[in-house]
């Protein structure tokens, strides 16, 4: 019973961390950046889970909520290379190239945060994710030091879905340890200026 409970407090820590922070695209506060997290390639192109979050990204770019969207993803190897899948597909809707940011060293979800944090100088972000991780994505991003709001856009409840449910138990007990001790990406690499940039595009 014991044990039972200790595997359940990450998750009770995720709800309450992050218990007012989840939005309907129709209700983000207007934010000058979107986070949205990789989901993985298939042939090349964002696979649907991903393509959903770009969507997502894309709605809320077009509606003026957001004005820079900052992609981060695995580029660890040549052949695979999801920020910039990533940033060509939301350009094909609708979302100009110059205002898109990537980061090229989001291995995990904490990666990502810490980086959007410490790399790219993001203080207050809108995250977009599926439902069954946006809780993680915004716990992390808070505890990096990014004020976060999150998306949970929807998705079909297929195996994906309900392995990504089943995944995020585990997942919580390793974001509270993260938020926690805080531990350095795994690469961390130089300040970019990308953000800012982007920011400044037609005079902001």
């Amino acid at each position: 019973m014991s044990l039972c409970v200790l595997a359940l407090l990450p998750a009770t820590w995720m709800f309450v961390a992050t218990g007012d922070r989840l939005r309907d695209v129709p209700d983000v506060p207007r934010t000058d950046v979107a986070v949205v997290f990789g989901a993985g390639l298939w042939g090349g192109e964002p696979s649907p889970y991903l393509a959903h979050r770009l969507d997502a990204a894309a709605k809320l770019y077009r509606a003026g909520q957001v004005k820079v969207v900052l992609v981060t993803g695995d580029n660890s190897r040549e052949d695979y290379d999801e920020p910039d899948a990533m940033r060509a597909y939301l350009t094909r809707h609708g979302v100009p190239d110059a205002r898109i940011v990537s980061d090229y060293a989001g291995f995990d979800t904490w990666d990502s945060c810490v980086r959007a944090k410490r790399i790219f100088g993001v203080d207050r972000a809108v995250l977009i994710s599926q439902g069954f991780h946006i809780r993680r994505a915004v716990a992390l991003c808070e505890a990096a030091g990014v004020e976060s709001y999150g998306v949970g856009v929807e998705a079909r409840h297929d195996v994906t879905w309900y392995y990504g449910g089943a995944r995020e138990i585990f997942a919580a007990g390793k974001a509270a340890l993260d938020a926690v001790f805080k531990p350095d990406p795994r690469f961390l690499g130089p300040v970019e200026v990308g953000v800012q940039r982007a920011l400044r595009v037609n005079g902001e």
